[in-house]
């Protein structure tokens, strides 16, 4: 497992405790007092540095390399029994989203949502979850085709952003993840949302208008990386750490300001620890939400999920 810059103090005693009960089997010896007080300073470090994560701390973590990916929960939540979607019926099939058509129990669902690839081979031939316009209409074309057989969908928002490429933007990329906004908006059908690990920009909007939106504790969700925030107020990535606690970009920053419905808590480190923890957690939620949701009339549905975002931000009406 990598582990982070931040996490080096609990590597270290991790391995002084290691190195005692080796030294206590080699030698035949009770070492049971000093494991239990190593194993004591253990817990009690891990609970004062991931009890206290700062934001930009939070960011990394939902970068970590051995976090779970879209794939991951789509496989554990359907039990590995789904058919995967391609293509926008336009361009070609954009690797960087995924689409599949599944089960949750014995409820049907459209599942959509970025996919980073779990080494370098596969991060660039997912374009490091970073989709092209051909990827929102992709996943807006499975959204009409759920809403047509009435099957609820189901995002998980994971990217870095839209990939902001010339060809992307030759090809429509804002006027792509506007039309997903404009669309999702008057969907009859259910949607549940869940920021499983970045959500940057217009990238993680295009697939977020959901009726439900869920943050998992370590994620972010902001109109623009700490890093890119940086880069263009202080023509440097060196004050990342600043952008990222003025973006107020965490979970609970979002929950406070009442932009999302809930915060599902993860395993003490990261949903990296115990994946399968974090996939019944979302299970659950996704499988309550549907419950709550498939009892409203859509008429009702959709005047709500309008509500819901037209009561986001400050603004003044002339």
């Amino acid at each position: 497992m990598e582990r982070l810059d931040f996490e080096k103090p609990i590597v270290d005693l991790e391995d002084q405790l290691m190195k005692v009960k080796q030294l206590g089997k080699e030698n035949n010896i009770n070492i049971n007092s000093t494991v239990d007080e190593l194993e004591k300073k253990l817990k009690t470090l891990k609970k004062k540095i991931y009890g206290n994560l700062s934001p930009w701390q939070k960011v990394q973590i939902s970068r970590h390399p051995n976090r779970p990916y879209t794939l991951d929960y789509i496989n554990f939540l359907t039990e590995n029994n789904y058919i995967e979607l391609h293509g926008d019926r336009n361009i070609k099939d954009d690797k960087a989203m995924i689409g599949v058509l599944g089960k949750i129990n014995n409820l049907s669902v459209m599942i959509i949502g970025q996919q980073k690839g779990i080494n370098t081979k596969l991060r660039q031939y997912r374009n490091f979850g970073m989709a092209n316009p051909e990827g929102y209409r992709k996943a807006l074309r499975l959204m009409k085709l759920a809403e047509k057989f009435n099957i609820p969908v189901i995002t998980l928002i994971d990217t870095p952003g839209a990939y902001p490429g010339l060809e992307a933007e030759e090809r429509g990329q804002g006027e792509a993840i506007a039309r997903n906004l404009f669309e999702m908006f008057k969907l009859k059908i259910p949607i549940v949302s869940i920021i499983i690990g970045e959500g940057a920009s217009g990238g993680a909007l295009g697939i977020g208008i959901g009726d439900k939106i869920h943050m998992l504790e370590n994620t972010w969700y902001s109109v623009i990386s700490p890093e890119s925030c940086s880069s263009i107020l202080w023509r440097s990535w060196d004050f990342k750490q600043e952008a990222a606690e003025s973006l107020k970009l965490t979970a609970q920053d979002m929950f406070d300001n009442k932009l999302i419905d809930n915060i599902i808590q993860e395993p003490e480190g990261g949903a990296q620890y115990n994946p399968k923890e974090v996939f019944s957690k979302v299970k659950k939620i996704i499988l309550d939400d549907l419950n709550e949701l498939n009892n409203i009339d859509f008429r009702k549905r959709i005047k709500l999920r309008v509500n819901k975002f037209e009561k986001m931000g400050v603004y003044k009406e002339k």
